[in-house]
């Protein structure tokens, strides 16, 4: 087993060397990170006229400028492709995205064509994950046999952080014949024969500043280890690796937390009300909305079916959408079977309590028993009743949303489901998320419900399903940045 150095460079990097000679360019050109260290020729005389100059011997040395000329050529051409595989993960959104840019890049870099790397922050709160490159999901399997003490990226793992020295970061380790070489675990050479690869090289994913997040290992079908030159190219990109996966994984994990919150501070199950059924799906982007929607059981078999949207994103916009949820169920509780009135002192602690923010907001008051709905909306988008023989919107008035004017208050509206019927009660970010017009958004979101199979029309849950599938065939990135999206169905028996 070797050792083989990620800083090793044939030139120090600092600032270029210029060089005077009659045979070479006064001004050499500058090329960052490139100081030539090849010493000029000697001063000699020019021959005399008429006297041909002898011709040079076939096992002459190159001129020095050529040697000089080739050395910039080639380090020019590591330059631009360290450039060009910086740019290409830079452009990564994601850590999935950035992992897969790696490995990639990594297996161009040391000339190999298969790899792993394994995802593994040092303070233990995730996201932890291997990705394979030319591996499939069995052989990433097979290779998590070997005992993670005799395999390179295990010990390097394992001893990162070192107790002694926090900011250590250890060498890359390259095991050139893992047939041959006397060190290695009978396991891992009986898996390296099974899986057809005869090298490997491990990279260490860890800074000083960013602390250890994993370990790179590209693997040779043949028995090789990369040169100098590869090592310190991937050296040079494995660190620069390493700080845009830390930014990723903070802001995944802001994700993840903003998730979290939102989904405590939503319905953690849907109640079961004689008469009805529901379902509820809710989306949400990587800083958090403030979309939600609720179904309370209220007196006399009656239940209480809401949904809103607070102004802004992020925690702020989740704790006002907490807050929000939780009087409305106090009021829908007090004064439920008036819709008008539950949203009218909905708007006035908006008003008094959140001055700087405004909501929409539809609440509706369903007697499952009698198969009726009263329901009033803020700026609310209105509902869409689909069933076996019509699909079509509810027609509701116009309001503002909830803070925008001094005395909120609107008509409500009465309905009446058929037997079978779903009324579906969605958050404007299911319209935004389709990037069409919102006339277009509408008429996209009709064509969804209307398409729905007899099957999924008799389920809640499959009818939801099948409108988001329809609206967003790729599905929706919780990474990626974008509106929230709720969607509630109420099936009437």
């Amino acid at each position: 087993m070797g050792v083989c150095d990620a800083m090793a460079s044939n030139a120090p990097v600092g600032k270029p060397t210029e060089m005077s000679s009659p045979h070479l360019p006064k001004h050499l050109p500058k090329v960052a990170g490139i100081d030539s260290t090849v010493p000029a020729p000697p001063h000699t005389k020019a021959p005399l006229s008429g006297v041909p100059a002898a011709p040079a011997p076939a096992d002459a040395a190159p001129a020095p400028g050529t040697l000089i000329t080739d050395r910039l050529a080639g380090r020019v051409s590591d330059l631009t492709t360290l450039h060009e595989l910086t740019e290409r993960l830079i452009r990564t959104a994601t850590l999935d995205e950035a992992l897969h840019e790696l490995l990639g890049a990594g297996a161009a870099l040391v000339g190999a064509r298969r790899g792993l790397v394994i995802l593994e922050p040092a303070d233990g709160l995730g996201p932890t994950t291997t990705v394979g490159l030319g591996l499939a999901h069995a052989d990433l399997g097979t290779i998590e046999t070997v005992p993670r003490g005799a395999t390179a990226h295990g010990r390097l793992l394992d001893g990162l952080p070192d107790p002694a020295d926090p900011t250590r970061v250890p060498e890359p380790v390259a095991v050139h014949d893992l047939s041959a070489e006397e060190d290695v675990d009978p396991r891992q050479r009986e898996v390296a024969a099974r899986l057809g690869y005869a090298a490997s090289y491990t990279l260490p994913l860890a800074t000083e500043e960013a602390g250890r997040l994993g370990a790179g290992v590209w693997l040779y079908d043949e028995p090789a280890a990369p040169t100098d030159r590869q090592c310190h190219l991937i050296g040079l990109y494995g660190r620069f690796a390493t700080e845009h996966l830390a930014r990723l994984l903070q802001v995944e994990r802001a994700r993840a937390q903003a998730a979290t919150v939102a989904e405590e501070l939503l319905p953690s199950r849907l109640p079961r009300v004689p008469g009805v059924r529901l379902a509820a799906r809710h989306r949400t982007g990587p800083r958090g909305g403030g979309d939600w929607y609720d179904a309370l059981p209220l007196p006399e078999g009656a239940l209480g079916l809401a949904v809103g949207s607070v102004s802004g994103t992020g925690p702020s916009a989740l704790a006002a959408m907490g807050r929000l949820r939780a009087s409305l169920r106090a009021y829908a509780v007090m004064e439920g079977e008036d819709p008008v009135a539950v949203l009218s002192d909905l708007e006035l602690l908006l008003r008094l309590t959140e001055p700087a923010r405004s909501a929409t907001a539809l609440f509706a008051f369903a007697e499952p028993a009698r198969r009726t709905l009263v329901l009033a909306g803020a700026g609310h988008a209105p509902p869409l009743l689909v069933g076996a023989h019509r699909t079509s919107y509810v027609e509701t008035s116009l309001s503002a949303p909830l803070g925008m004017l001094s005395c909120w208050e609107a008509p409500s509206v009465e309905l009446s489901p058929a037997p079978g019927e779903t009324v579906l009660l969605y958050t404007d970010g299911l319209l935004r998320r389709t990037g069409a017009a919102t006339d277009r958004a509408f008429a996209l979101l009709h064509a969804a419900a209307a398409s729905a199979p007899a099957a999924d029309r008799a389920d809640p849950g499959a009818l939801a399903d099948h409108v988001l599938r329809t609206l967003f065939p790729d599905g929706l990135d919780p990474a990626v940045e974008g509106e929230d999206v709720v969607l509630l169905a109420a099936r009437f028996d």
